[in-house]
């Protein structure tokens, strides 16, 4: 066994055997005491992704809090590759992005004496910040430790219970990647999505919520949690649709209902069945063109009862990008008057085209706030976006 895979082997052994509060302590040990580094530092993007903040049991002074778009922690985060600087008395810091299965968490960085060198140490170190990632995605559902600095102010209760609710911001696999993201963080209601992969489908769910606080958190968590249990039971999409309008008549009586864009990715042929169960909106972009896709719009869930739902069909081709977002990205209005719309949201389609899917939802949603002329609005704001490279090649 050579060196570098003593070293990993130590590592990963050091982070499972820690307590679920104590890994930022423990890689910091384990970098300074096998890899002779000064220091680590290991910070994670909190919900409105706009800054770093180290994993602290305290709050981060503002000093230590770095921004995402401007910091050398930053770019590491944003590129998800290495970043290596050199400060004025001449450390070596090495800023790795700390991501799982496509989930961007944060950055672990590194500082090493002057003179260092790490020409071949800078695989294994990213090594390291990987296995801290999936080590943290397990610790965390027994601290709070890293939820604290996922956060910048406090989140409202309906805000708490939504981020509970949600999967990952960003996933990939090898024929797709996935990002979305929800504003305004700190305080969103109804807005949501929901995703599962498995080795055949991707399934996911775009939903616009119905009213405030803590309300809308209950009505949607009743309605993801019912098409999760109809998915479990692995049932079709349509089905999964009328069992969840079942489960939120029987509760509301169609005083309130759930707008859903329910869709089946086939990942061997990229066959996508769409159920259009209210006002969520999607977006093609294709060869440069983007055009809006409108499948048949059915009555949202919980409206009425017993409502029958029918699938519709359509097939992307690699290079395709489908943008979804709720009414509060669409119907927007600027101090002019002018809605944000269709024009608004394929110039923005446009101007990300470049990013990956990861970045784009955040990208959408900084122009919604220049479109309407401050940053938060009134209503909640979701924009998902979903890549398809196609189908993997044959090995």
């Amino acid at each position: 066994m050579t060196e570098d895979v003593k070293r990993l082997v130590a590592a990963g052994r050091a982070l499972r055997s820690a307590a679920p509060y104590q890994l930022p302590a423990v890689v910091r040990d384990v970098l300074c005491g096998r890899y002779g580094a000064q220091s680590a530092e290991f910070l994670l993007v909190d919900y409105g992704l706009t800054v770093l903040q180290p994993v602290s049991t305290r709050p981060a002074p503002p000093e230590h809090v770095l921004p995402v778009h401007g910091s050398a922690a930053g770019r590491a985060f944003g590129a998800q590759q290495p970043f290596v600087t050199q400060d004025g008395d001449g450390r070596v810091c090495v800023h790795l992005p700390v991501t799982v299965r496509g989930d961007r968490l944060g950055v672990l960085s590194v500082t090493f004496p002057p003179g260092a060198r790490l020409d071949t140490e800078v695989e294994e170190l990213a090594e390291v910040a990987r296995l801290l990632g999936h080590e943290v995605v397990v610790a965390e559902r027994d601290t709070d430790v890293y939820q604290w600095a996922r956060r910048r102010d406090r989140l409202t209760l309906a805000a708490e219970m939504q981020w509970q609710l949600l999967p990952a911001r960003s996933c990939s696999g090898p024929q797709y990647a996935l990002g979305a993201q929800l504003e305004p963080a700190y305080a969103i209601f109804g807005d949501n999505f929901d995703w599962s992969a498995s080795a055949d489908r991707l399934l996911l769910y775009v939903t616009n919520g119905m009213g405030e606080g803590i309300e809308a958190s209950l009505l949607t968590s009743l309605g993801i949690n019912a098409l999760r249990n109809a998915r479990r039971a692995g049932v079709p999409i349509d089905d999964q649709a009328a069992l969840a309008d079942q489960a939120l008549y029987a509760r509301y009586r169609g005083e309130a209902y759930l707008s859903v864009l329910l869709v089946d990715l086939e990942l061997s042929s990229g066959t996508v069945r769409v159920v259009d169960a209210g006002s969520p909106r999607m977006l093609l972009l294709r060869e440069g063109a983007v055009t809006r896709l409108d499948p048949d719009a059915q009555l949202p869930l919980g409206m009425f009862e017993e409502t029958h739902y029918a699938a519709q069909e359509f097939r992307l081709e690699p290079g395709d990008r489908l943008l979804f977002v709720s009414d509060g990205v669409h119907s927007v209005v600027a101090p002019g008057g002018e809605e944000y719309g269709e024009r608004a949201l394929a110039r923005a389609i446009m101007a990300t085209r470049l990013l990956p899917a990861a970045d784009v939802p955040a990208a959408v949603l900084r122009e919604l706030g220049s479109h309407r002329g401050r940053p938060e609005g009134d209503d909640d704001a979701l924009v998902v976006c979903l890549d398809w490279f196609g189908r993997e090649p044959a090995v």
